[in-house]
């Protein structure tokens, strides 16, 4: 006999809507939610909890003028990304029509800034630190080991100059796939997924670099906010990109790709959809790779980007457990697919480790970094240093 799906606790439910325990209850006897009762206390269907969840903040984007999580505290304006009518657009062009031009090239076109390669000295002394690190450290481990590498190398980087920023850039995009095992390759995408599979097909590396052109902006990320708070101090792009990593590090944001990855390694490996879903939903963060506050319906970037992954080695099985998980979500949450999704299909069906994911995700996204870095060392030091309300005893 199957196993009952594991449920959420009335704790964990309030935690997951943002809300005291007391208001999930108001919820169940509004016939809002709908909870089970047994010895142990109350507990709670967890797709359901994340259809009211989603629906919840559907409702808020209709009635602004109630801030709810998620809400800015303020405008930033920026020239680097935009999203209109569901489509993302990079400096007024669509992210989508980019994804058949290498990464380096389209980067190139956003900074307005030539190529140039990291030096060997650099690259060794990120490898070196990369190096020494436990074998059990993950992937954003080894992202900022080397960040680190690479700044004790350059006793230049405190210029802010954008001729100085953009050769920082251009040493991180070209030097952190080697630092982290990969083969030196003018193309990007190449280069980066020797690291994980030498002799990778072409369907592989097209798949990569249309990730990689698709994750480079996308409106103000916490992770992009916090590269520009660190910049509007005027720290260096290493320092800045540091932050923005620490930002990213988090089950809300890039870490979220690898744990839809492990989500749909589990339905391919034949549980059950739904269990999946269900277990996944533990940790009170949401349905990995599904929703997104921008989009009305799917991630544009993860619409351009499904297309291309049925050509992978195991694409076809990669697609059929994203069918199985689609469904389930759009029946039970109402929710589509988003960027973490197609970038866990594009892990399974390329047969490379989950957290190539996240890698995948920092390395398209620190070429935005670099562009929003750039524009906030154009503006006012310290702008971004918000004042605090003091509301304690």
């Amino acid at each position: 006999m199957t196993a009952p799906l594991p449920r959420l606790t009335a704790a964990q439910t309030a935690a997951r809507l943002g809300v005291k325990p007391e208001t999930v209850y108001a919820y169940v006897s509004r016939g809002m939610l709908r909870r089970e009762r047994d010895a142990h206390g109350s507990t709670f269907d967890a797709l359901e909890v994340e259809a009211f969840a989603s629906g919840r903040r559907r409702g808020a984007a209709r009635t602004p003028a109630h801030p709810t999580v998620g809400m800015p505290l303020g405008v930033v304006q920026t020239d680097v990304a935009d999203i209109e009518d569901d489509e993302l657009l990079y400096r007024g062009r669509r992210a989508r029509d980019l994804i058949d031009r290498p990464f380096a090239e389209v980067v190139a076109w956003l900074w307005d800034a030539e190529r140039l390669d990291a030096p060997d000295t650099a690259i060794g002394s990120a490898r070196a630190v990369v190096d020494a690190l436990p074998l059990h450290a993950g992937a954003m481990d080894r992202l900022r080991a080397a960040l680190t590498g690479f700044a004790a190398d350059d006793p230049l980087r405190h210029d802010t100059s954008a001729a100085t920023l953009h050769r920082i850039g251009w040493t991180l995009l070209t030097g952190l796939p080697v630092a982290l095992g990969g083969d030196p390759h003018p193309d990007l995408a190449r280069s980066l997924v020797t690291a994980w599979a030498p002799g990778a097909p072409a369907p592989v590396i097209d798949a990569v670099n249309a990730a990689l052109v698709l994750l480079i902006d996308h409106d103000l990320a916490v992770s992009t906010f916090a590269a520009r708070v660190a910049a509007s101090a005027r720290a260096d792009a290493y320092a800045a990109v540091s932050a923005a990593l620490g930002a990213a590090d988090s089950p809300l944001h890039i870490s979220a790709a690898t744990r839809t990855a492990r989500l749909l390694t589990r339905v391919r490996r034949g549980m059950d959809p739904e269990r999946a879903l269900t277990e996944a939903l533990q940790d009170g963060n949401g349905i990995p790779g599904f929703g997104h506050p921008l989009y009305r319906d799917i991630d544009d970037r993860a619409d351009a980007l499904f297309p291309l992954l049925a050509a992978l080695p195991d694409g076809e099985g990669t697609m059929d457990a994203v069918a199985r998980l689609r469904a389930v979500v759009a029946d039970r949450a109402r929710l589509q697919p988003n960027i973490d999704l197609a970038l866990a299909a594009l892990v399974s069906g390329a047969r490379l480790p989950d957290d190539a994911a996240s890698t995948i995700f920092v390395l398209g996204r620190i070429a935005g970094w670099i562009a929003h870095i750039g524009a906030e060392y154009a503006e006012p030091a310290m702008r971004l240093r918000p004042r605090g309300e003091y509301v304690g005893p």
